[in-house]
């Protein structure tokens, strides 16, 4: 979409504004050329009028997504920002009342809700979109063009890490037992980690997991590791876990000729909690060089001893980062509105990472390594 382009903004109802929803999508929507935001479902007087003094008086609100289904003639798009176990109950009742949906990660529970629900969008013609925003990490877009531009040689092993120092359960639906509430960190951070992965290396023909429960109280994994076997020969190594007290480096990615490095978290997270927002002509989801990663091979070659060398002692040349980009998905959204373009993320990608956490699953469940069909 231009500067010039003088339609009427797409109007999207968002459901659910707690953190997925004030922090992510609320802001995003806001911040996105062809995109209004309409309408808040919540029915929480604190949520209300947080998202009056961001978005204004004139936000309108809803107390129950079946307002907006009655409503389904006033708007463009549905963003599901609510808790896991209602993304499929509320995604299916968007695609019957005609209307476009964005749905929070995980999308479903299992592949087969997921393949369901883009059958059902396939069906009505109705765009379906998962909200991967992990995929515009400003170390994730440095990682691809790395490997685009054949910086590491052929890529080996790949090490992804969402580690947190969390000993105190915090509560809520993401740490309860439940099944139906998919939560635990397989499903959340894994979601992230898993569909990476995929992106950067395509399918996968094996998968071994281990999900530990390990804070006092706790009723789901708050630990875990999945190693995975690509069609392509790639090996992935994903971690998850609330309880590292000493962070290993975001990523360490391994190839022929060279490594790449990057520790620390992309700071877009961090800056939308504190409020701020993707504005045009101002920077965003830039670092600061003392945070890039490095690439580079440690050691000596010709078989002599390895002299060691790692970023931490000066190894390898640092490599600019990539700024991230969230806002880059809902601009991919509203053009796939307008134009009839493919979403930045589908249904059916999803559904394949969700193949790789239910094998992941399985395999920590049972202590078996899980065959996938790639």
């Amino acid at each position: 979409m231009t500067g010039t382009d003088t339609r009427s903004p797409l109007r999207v109802g968002l459901v659910g504004y707690g953190l997925a929803g004030s922090v992510f999508h609320a802001p995003l929507i806001a911040a996105t050329e062809g995109l209004a935001l309409d309408t808040i479902v919540t029915s929480n007087p604190e949520r209300r009028e947080q998202a009056r003094a961001e978005f204004g008086d004139d936000m309108r609100f809803a107390a129950s997504p079946d307002e907006l289904w009655k409503r389904a003639g006033e708007l463009d798009l549905i963003v599901i920002a609510s808790p896991n176990k209602t993304h499929v109950p509320l995604a299916t009742a968007a695609l019957k009342a005609g209307l476009p949906v964005v749905v929070d990660k995980p999308i479903a529970g299992t592949a087969a809700e997921a393949r369901e629900l883009a059958a059902l969008a396939e069906e009505r013609g109705l765009l379906l979109s998962v909200f991967q925003n992990r995929r515009w990490d400003n170390d994730f877009l440095t990682l691809q063009q790395l490997i685009a531009d054949g910086e590491l040689g052929d890529v080996q092993r790949f090490e992804s890490r969402f580690e947190r120092w969390r000993p105190q359960l915090k509560g809520g639906w993401r740490e309860s037992g439940d099944p139906e509430e998919i939560g635990g960190l397989l499903y959340d951070l894994g979601s992230h980690v898993v569909d990476q992965a995929l992106t950067l290396f395509g399918p996968v023909v094996r998968v071994y997991a281990e999900a530990d429960v390990r804070r006092p109280g706790a009723q789901t994994d708050d630990d875990t590791f999945i190693a995975l076997t690509h069609a392509n020969g790639v090996r992935s190594h994903l971690y998850a876990s609330a309880t590292t007290a000493q962070l290993g480096p975001r990523l360490r990615v391994l190839g022929s000729t060279a490594g790449y490095v990057k520790y620390g978290l992309d700071p877009q997270e961090a800056d939308l909690r504190d409020a701020k927002r993707p504005t045009p002509g101002k920077s965003w989801g830039v670092e600061p060089k003392s945070l890039w990663g490095r690439i580079g091979a440690g050691g000596t070659s010709q078989g002599e001893a390895s002299g060691g060398e790692s970023p931490q002692t000066g190894g390898g040349s640092p490599v600019e980062t990539v700024p991230g980009d969230y806002p880059a998905y809902y601009a991919g959204i509203a053009t796939a509105l307008r134009d009839g373009t493919p979403p930045p993320v589908t249904a059916h990608e999803a559904a394949a990472a969700l193949d790789v956490l239910e094998a992941a699953r399985r395999s920590a469940r049972e202590g078996v390594t899980v065959e996938v069909s790639a």
